[in-house]
């Protein structure tokens, strides 16, 4: 559906990352899992790599769905 705008909480990101992180299911099956697109899921990964406990400090951006 484009258009729609979805917004995902600090605690949903940093889970996403988590299981990611994990490796029990492939990042592309764990994304349709949670309902984002697969390169979300890297970027969330990339931005808590780089910034640790510091990511993710505001309420969430708006994304296009």
């Amino acid at each position: 559906m484009k258009g729609k705008q979805q917004r995902f909480s600090r605690e949903f990101k940093l889970e996403a990352v988590r299981l990611m992180d994990e490796g029990k299911k492939p990042p592309a099956e764990l994304a349709r899992e949670l309902g984002i697109r697969r390169n979300q899921l890297y970027k969330w990964k990339e931005k808590t790599d780089k910034q640790g406990g510091n990511a993710f400090p505001g309420p969430g951006r708006r994304m296009s769905k």
